[in-house]
C-alpha cells in the first residue's frame, strides 16, 4: 500500500484575520478549483468551517467523470490550522492538513495531504502521469488564482509545491 504525500506552500500579502476568513469558509474552495473539475458544492457549506462538518461536492476530475466527494472537517484551530478528510470519493485516502501563520508582511499557507489512489497496483502505475500531474496542476492553478485574488508577495519564489 503506498500513500503519496503532497506539500505546498504559499505566502500571500494579507492578514491572518483575511486569509483565515477566506479559508475557513467552505464556498471558496469553487473559486480557486480550476473550472474544468466542474467542482459545486451540494451541501454543507452554510456557515463557516467547524469540526464534526460534512461537505458534500461534486467534481469531474477526470474524462468528463463526474464523481461524489465527502469530506469531513475533522479538526479546527481557529486562525492555525484545519483538517479534512474524505470520507466517500475518488481516492482510497485523502487527508488534508490546512496550516496558516503570521509571517513578516502576510501570511504562509502551507498543505499537507496524504493520500492512496484506488485500485492497487493499477492505481500506483497510473499515479505518475494522471494522479500526480492533476494534482501539480490544481495546486498551481490555485496558486495563481490567490495572486490574483490578493496580490504577490514580496518573495513568491519560496513556493514549494511537492509530491513525494
Amino acid at each position: 500500500m503506498k500513500i503519496y504525500t503532497l506539500k505546498a506552500k504559499q505566502n500571500l500579502p494579507i492578514s491572518l484575520q483575511e486569509a483565515w476568513d477566506f479559508l475557513s469558509d467552505p464556498r471558496n474552495l469553487k473559486t480557486i478549483t480550476p473550472d474544468y473539475m466542474g467542482f459545486k458544492i451540494l451541501s454543507g457549506a452554510d456557515r463557516k468551517m467547524y469540526s464534526g462538518q460534512i461537505i458534500q461536492y461534486i467534481v469531474t476530475p477526470v474524462a468528463g467523470i463526474k464523481t461524489k466527494w465527502v469530506t469531513e472537517i475533522t479538526n479546527v484551530v481557529d486562525k492555525e490550522y484545519f483538517v479534512d478528510e474524505q470520507r466517500f470519493g475518488p481516492y482510497a485516502l485523502w487527508h488534508h492538513k490546512h496550516f496558516i501563520k503570521e509571517i513578516p508582511g502576510g501570511v504562509e499557507m502551507e498543505d499537507i495531504i496524504d493520500y492512496k489512489v484506488p485500485f492497487g497496483i493499477l492505481g500506483q502505475l497510473v499515479h505518475p502521469f494522471l494522479v500526480k500531474p492533476k494534482l501539480k496542476e490544481i495546486f498551481n492553478y490555485r496558486e495563481k488564482k490567490l495572486i490574483e485574488m490578493f496580490g504577490a508577495f514580496d518573495h513568491t519564489t519560496e513556493k514549494k509545491v511537492e509530491l513525494v
